[in-house]
């Protein structure tokens, strides 16, 4: 499989490259990146041929859209030829307290949230009605310097997510006219396909009784590590022909930290029995000469549900070695045996014949 390979997300009819680049890193996920290495990452990226880009308001307080829309921008000028596909997030704002205004709540801090270095001197207000809807398309399209923005995803919905948080925040999508705006933008023309980017398959499930989605950026839940969402989601939206991205194919970063490196998991530090399982992929993977990474990006890409696997870098070249651990022939017993020892579900559609003959 080429990095450059296209999918098409069905109902959109979107062109999506196999690879896409997530910019979280870029905001200062774990660690600060200064600008020109951000700028590089993404320049990396293109000369590599992939032309899908993932960004959110979230990312760095708006610092992630300000280097992906600029590095964009520059491509387009120089080409206007230049395609590629863009999508960002609703359901933060960014705000700032004024003199003579009360300071709006910030919002909450939670277990799937590690915080951001370098970031700019904003602060995030969870707000999924309406008018906030509309208001955090416009911000996004101001950062990153362009109007061209072809999928907005419902950003972190979901209970585990939001707590006690999350009846008001759903009720705001619902009754407050969060979906309604969605619809109205996607109708418009404005944006080409309506999706939610969550760390929880549940709530993908519970949104399509309300909205009619292209597709779900789904974090962590479907991975070479844990494979939760296959049944209940992943073949409802192969029925319903909604195209899945992954992200989190890394699970946070474990399927890709050095035999005793820094190990998380859920974007905190990874418990004993994860630890303990990614040792046992870690050893089937070493018998087949294999590096883990390669078959934690490969893994999920058999699923006919998904079209694209977006992994978040931080340096150009840390997005030259996903596309290398992308291409990477894998021997096919890789797979039987990841399952014989009960590793990968029974029922996960694994990669075919990607070894190379003789």
């Amino acid at each position: 499989m080429l990095a450059t390979e296209r999918r098409r997300i069905p109902k959109a009819d979107l062109p999506l490259s196999v690879l896409g680049l997530g910019t979280a890193p870029l905001g200062g996920m774990y660690a600060a990146v200064p600008l020109p290495e951000g700028e590089a990452t993404v320049a990396k990226a293109i000369d590599l041929g992939l032309r899908y880009f993932d960004t959110a308001p979230m990312y760095g307080l708006g610092k992630a859209e300000h280097v992906l829309g600029h590095s964009l921008l520059k491509y387009a000028e120089a080409d206007p030829r230049f395609e590629y596909v863009l999508s960002t997030k609703v359901g933060r704002l960014l705000v700032t307290d004024r003199p003579g205004r009360p300071p709006r709540q910030a919002a909450p801090k939670n277990d799937l949230d590690s915080g951001w270095h370098g970031a700019l001197r904003f602060h995030e207000s969870f707000d999924y009605a309406y008018d906030a809807v509309m208001r955090s398309f416009d911000d996004s399209q101001h950062r990153l310097g362009m109007p061209k923005i072809d999928i907005l995803y419902v950003h972190d919905i979901g209970r585990t997510t939001h707590g006690v948080n999350h009846d008001r925040h759903w009720n705001a999508l619902t009754s407050g006219g969060g979906f309604r705006a969605l619809n109205e933008l996607r109708a418009a023309g404005l944006i080409k396909a309506v999706g939610v980017g969550v760390n929880e398959w549940e709530i993908v499930r519970e949104v399509l009784d309300h909205v009619d989605l292209d597709c779900c950026l789904l974090a962590g839940r479907y991975s070479l590590l844990e494979q939760t969402a296959l049944t209940p989601l992943l073949a409802l939206c192969e029925r319903r022909r909604i195209g899945v991205i992954i992200g989190g194919a890394f699970n946070s970063g474990i399927l890709v930290a050095h035999v005793g490196g820094h190990r998380k998991f859920n974007y905190g530090d990874a418990p004993n029995d994860v630890v303990e399982k990614v040792g046992r992929l870690r050893k089937v993977c070493d018998s087949f000469g294999v590096e883990m990474p390669a078959a934690a990006l490969q893994f999920p890409l058999a699923h006919p549900a998904v079209v694209s696997v977006i992994v978040g870098s931080r340096s150009a070249a840390e997005i030259h070695q996903a596309v290398r651990w992308l291409e990477q022939p894998l021997a096919d017993d890789l797979w039987g045996e990841l399952k014989r020892q009960g590793l990968l579900e029974a029922e996960a559609p694994v990669p075919q014949s990607s070894a190379r003959p003789g």
